[in-house]
């Protein structure tokens, strides 16, 4: 006998124009390569439900045809998606726990398009709007992150530059 009480937790990999939104269990909801895309965790402790999100650019107006194909794509799209997804779940919105990461400027050194800006712009707005504030963020600069939402606690954790932190 080995001594093992069941699996170790499931990691479920969310790619970039994606969202996975669940309920309980003890998976971990994980998204890689956060530089100019925006990744949002989202949990309500109560209702154990939570749900991760790597949107890429800041407004569907540009291209309606994939924002209808892929909601996620665009922060005006997929956090709404994700939200609704979430209060689906019998997430409320004054319990939800909101953090945030990417954002960056990875490939922008000049500033010239600002995606990473662009899309935390529209993100803020959106957030502020719907009356959810943000718990938590790691945004900006050149780096890029993966960001981690554990489903059983809602802990959410960056890693970026070989280094690990909480969120």
């Amino acid at each position: 006998m080995s001594g093992l009480v069941g699996a170790p937790p499931a990691q479920q990999t969310v790619g970039i124009s994606e969202m996975l939104v669940r309920s309980g269990g003890e998976d971990v909801l994980v998204t890689y390569s956060l530089g100019s895309c925006v990744g949002v965790a989202a949990y309500d402790p109560v209702a154990r439900a939570g749900g991760l999100i790597h949107c890429m650019l800041p407004l569907s107006k540009i291209d309606a045809a994939k924002a209808a194909a892929a909601p996620a794509m665009f922060v005006d799209t997929g956090v709404p998606a994700l939200l609704n997804a979430l209060f689906e779940y019998g997430a409320e919105r004054k319990r939800l726990v909101v953090k945030v990461a990417g954002a960056s400027s990875l490939l922008d050194e000049k500033g010239l398009f600002k995606i990473g800006e662009r899309n935390y712009t529209v993100l803020r707005k959106l957030l502020w709007k719907n009356n959810i504030l943000i718990a938590a963020e790691d945004v900006g600069g050149q780096v890029a992150r993966t960001m981690y939402l554990h489903m059983a606690t809602g802990r959410t954790v960056i890693r970026s530059q070989g280094q690990e932190r909480d969120l």
